[in-house]
């Protein structure tokens, strides 16, 4: 239940020691909606520690103790921890949008380089968005893998950008979050969407990794 979670609790303290070091200059330009920048920087980093600390409770309180399930049942247990999955990935999306509103036009690129920067990483993106929904399903990313164990018997998927990427959801998936800062030119989000990346393979590392290797066994990477 909490392999690695001080290893995860000591790069969070470093990632966010990091944030607050670089944080600064232009970046605490701005408000929006009566917040200052710095409040919606800080807002998008609690809000990203919220939901990868809510995934490792959940995770592994279901994966070892089937905790989730004896709780609320096989079909809802699930249900309900995928809404509060998808809420709070779409919230972490939101307030890096608000940031980079916020804090518009303090980064000194021009326009058309921003753009053409975002267009770049919009494209794998969108690969992989499609490959999510075409070869390895919504359920399988939210982590159902974790509540169902016939899924340890499942090949590992090797098709779309999966036959390129060993893990394009944290490689790729995190690109996004720089579209914001990149189409407002914001500092300020750059520097949220740069530390959540970061902090997104420490949830790798010390959460997912551990995990795969117990359900999916010499399966796993």
């Amino acid at each position: 239940m909490f392999e690695r979670l001080a290893l995860h609790g000591g790069l969070l303290a470093l990632l966010l020691a990091l944030a607050a070091l670089f944080y600064g200059g232009d970046m605490a330009r701005g408000a929006l909606w009566g917040l200052s920048a710095e409040a919606w920087f800080w807002l998008s980093a609690g809000v990203a520690v919220a939901h990868q600390v809510y995934v490792w409770f959940v995770w592994r309180a279901e994966l070892h103790h089937r905790l989730i399930t004896r709780l609320l049942g096989e079909v809802w247990g699930f249900r309900l921890f995928a809404v509060d999955f998808s809420t709070l990935l779409l919230a972490r999306v939101l307030v890096v949008w608000a940031l980079a509103q916020a804090n518009a036009d303090t980064l000194p690129w021009a326009p058309p380089l921003t753009r053409a920067i975002a267009l770049a990483l919009a494209i794998p993106w969108l690969y992989l968005a499609y490959s999510v929904l075409r070869c390895f399903g919504l359920q399988r990313a939210m982590g159902r893998d974790h509540f169902e164990p016939s899924y340890g018997r499942r090949p590992l998927v090797r098709q779309g950008i999966y036959r390129y990427l060993a893990n394009p959801m944290y490689t790729v998936g995190f690109l996004a979050l720089y579209l914001p800062g990149l189409l407002l030119r914001s500092q300020a989000a750059l520097l949220a969407a740069a530390f959540q990346h970061a902090y997104v393979w420490v949830h790798y590392y010390c959460t997912e990794l551990p995990d795969m290797r117990r359900i999916y066994g010499e399966k796993a990477p």
